[in-house]
């Protein structure tokens, strides 16, 4: 049986979570992608300036085309991670206003 099932075997329920948690993880989300967004912001500078350029028909070095291929991948996944993480995070700040509000 698995942590998640209730003693009949019913629907899943959720894990028990420590109450600072959330945020937590919205920093992760934060943190990380903001070092790949910058990993792929050096890869298409180093691209750019130092391998060599790109021309009509792409990178002229192998080590431009391997920097571009880094790049590609990276900028949107970093850019996706941020913006998760900074919504994550607005999220939980005007859950704790409207908590604090009620209160």
């Amino acid at each position: 049986m698995s942590a998640r099932q209730t003693q009949s075997g019913g629907a899943p329920r959720p894990l028990p979570r420590a109450p600072g948690a959330s945020d937590e993880d919205a920093r992760q989300l934060l943190r990380v992608g903001l070092w790949i967004l910058a990993a792929g912001l050096l890869a298409a500078l180093l691209t750019k300036f130092v391998f060599g350029g790109i021309g009509i028909h792409g990178p002229h070095t192998n080590s431009g085309w391997l920097s571009l291929i880094a790049a590609l991948a990276s900028l949107p996944f970093g850019l996706m991670l941020a913006t998760l993480g900074a919504a994550k995070w607005l999220r939980h700040r005007r859950h704790r206003r409207m908590v604090r509000r009620d209160r």
